[in-house]
Order: C-alpha cells, then structure tokens, then sequence
C-alpha cells in the first residue's frame, strides 16, 4: 500500500482550481494510506499580518475537504499545528539545507515578484520548501499529489532527503514521487492562473447571484468584440472550463464559436448551468455540515492524533540517525 501525503494552506475557502488540482485526485486515491493535511503553519508564511483569519479558515478548509468527498473514515485529515513534530523535524533539516537550494526556487522567485501588498522577503516563506519536505518525510510519503507548479518544491524535497541519507549514512529517509493531477493549471476569472493572491478564484461555495456574476464577467478571446466576430476558442479561458466540465458539448461549443453561432454571454451562461449542476452536491452537503461545527473539529482532532503517533517514530529514528540523546 502507497503511503501519501498532501495539504492545502488554510488561506480562504477552497476553490474549483483546489477541487481539480487536488480534492479529485484525492478521492480516488483514498484507498492507499492517506494523510491530507490542513496547513497552517505554511499559510502564516504569507498570511503572518492576517493571523486573525487563519482558525476560522480552516474549518472552512475542513468542510470543504468532507463536502468535495474525503471521508475521514479512509483518510487521516489532521492540523499541521497539532503535530509539533513538523516544527522539530523544520529545524533539524534546516541545519543541512544549502541556502542557494532556497534561492533558486522558481516559486519563490515568482511569488516575491506578483504578490503584492504583503512583504515575503522572510526567513519562513524563503524556507517554505523546507517544512514541506518534513511534511512529507515525517509520514515516509513515497507518493505526493502535485501540480506542475509544485514539481520544484517536490524534487526540492527529493534532494534534501539524499543529503540527509548521505551525511548520516542511512536510508530511513523516502524519496517521494509525484503524482500529477489532470488539471495542472486551471484559469482564474481574469485568465491568469486561479489564485486567492489575485482575487480571480471561483469557490466551492460561490452560489447563485455570486457564481452568476463571476461567470459572466469572466475573460473570453480578446480579439472578438462582437457577436459577429468569429472566436478562437483554443484561447479562451471559459472553453477551457467547457474542456473540463462540459466535454459533451464542447465539440459543438467550438465549431459554433469559430463560425461565429454563439456568443460569448450565452456560452458563458451554458457553463453557469453546467458548474451549477456539478457544485450541487458540494453545497448540499457543506449545507449540512455547517450545522454540526463540532463534528468537524473532533475529525481533525482524531485525525491529528493518528498522525502525530505516526510522525513521533518517524521522527524518533530521524534523530537516532543524526546522533542526538533520546529523551526517555
């Protein structure tokens, strides 16, 4: 059996990027021994003067993960924060990680040049990369669910764990591998990548007047300016989503915009009906589980149990290796 392991920062309420990326991968997957962690210590990385919102986040988060399908019954679903053995284990890989290693990150890179409004240059979000390699070594995860964008930060983790072998000559540590979502990229409202840093995100719960809205104000092909024009659906970001989630038409959906049959608002209003019919079920029963706040947090408290007895002896053979006393 695949022991995995994969989380998602508490920064907002999940959105159809996350359910693509992440939440349907996981579901399918949910027969391995999984681990899907809530985040938090990394979502302080770049929400550290906006701590004020992080609990409340992750319930949020937590809904999200039982409504979009994850059954806390075959999967551990814990707190980052109620696992202490992250931090220790953060500290002692810290010790070996050259710091050109953190540098050259391209996600690093990327993300000190477009987030604005929020001062990154700190040592927690330059080590980003570092708690997430003992994320996922604590549980000896040989398979992470990734992104494309997340290829470094794995491959990252990948080399500190041969460091870590060869400079204590063992082989306790697991070199993870990757398991690629289908959707490496889905486009925000604006086009550009969905992100909670651009405010382009459409969220589980959007519904009704809001998700209408988004829909409709969503970018379509930039060279079409009237109804006459005839579209490049190849690319438009909503015929992306048509791609995704309305494969049944989506044939048709090109020839009619290409000849210039359909409009950009009544193929926008096609896709409305279309995620409507898909988040139903997420809203119904997020509806439910809202009713019953202490459920949520007792799953993430049993969770977080099961996965700090994991961590602790993985964490136990970690610190014989380095050569530290044990503490009895």
């Amino acid at each position: 059996m695949k022991r995995i392991l994969s989380g998602v920062r508490p920064t907002g309420q999940l959105h159809l990027g996350n359910l693509l990326g992440a939440l349907e991968n996981w579901k399918k997957i949910q027969n391995e021994k999984c681990f899907f962690m809530i985040a938090d210590w990394h979502a302080l990385s770049s929400e550290y003067a906006n701590a004020g919102m992080i609990k409340n986040n992750i319930f949020q988060v937590a809904v999200d993960f039982i409504s979009a399908g994850l059954d806390p019954e075959k999967s551990i679903i814990f707190l980052q924060s109620w696992v202490p053995e992250h931090a220790e284990l953060h500290l002692l890989l810290s010790m070996i990680v050259p710091l050109p290693w953190l540098k050259r990150n391209p996600t690093y890179k990327e993300q000190l040049q477009e987030v604005k409004g929020r001062d990154l240059a700190t040592y927690g979000f330059l080590g980003y990369p570092v708690l997430q390699a003992a994320d996922i070594i604590l549980y000896k995860a040989d398979t992470v669910p990734v992104g494309m964008d997340q290829l470094p930060h794995l491959e990252l983790c990948r080399e500190i764990v041969r460091r870590f072998n060869y400079l204590y000559k063992t082989d306790i540590l697991v070199e993870p591998q990757p398991l690629l979502t289908r959707v490496p990229k889905l486009p925000g409202i604006d086009g550009r990548k969905m992100s909670k840093s651009f405010d382009n995100c459409i969220y589980l719960n959007d519904r009704g007047k809001d998700l209408e809205k988004k829909i409709l104000n969503m970018f379509t092909d930039p060279a079409r300016k009237r109804k006459t024009d005839k579209g490049h659906p190849a690319i438009c970001p909503v015929f992306q989503y048509h791609q995704i989630f309305n494969k049944k038409e989506a044939e048709e959906i090109t020839a009619l915009c290409s000849q210039a049959k359909i409009g950009c608002v009544e193929c926008k209003r096609k896709l409305l009906a279309i995620l409507e019919e898909v988040l139903q079920p997420i809203w119904a029963r997020r509806e439910d589980l809202e009713k019953t706040p202490d459920l949520i947090w007792d799953i993430l408290k049993d969770g977080s149990r099961q996965a700090r007895d994991t961590a602790r002896k993985t964490l136990r053979q970690i610190t014989k290796a380095v050569g530290l006393p044990e503490d009895n």
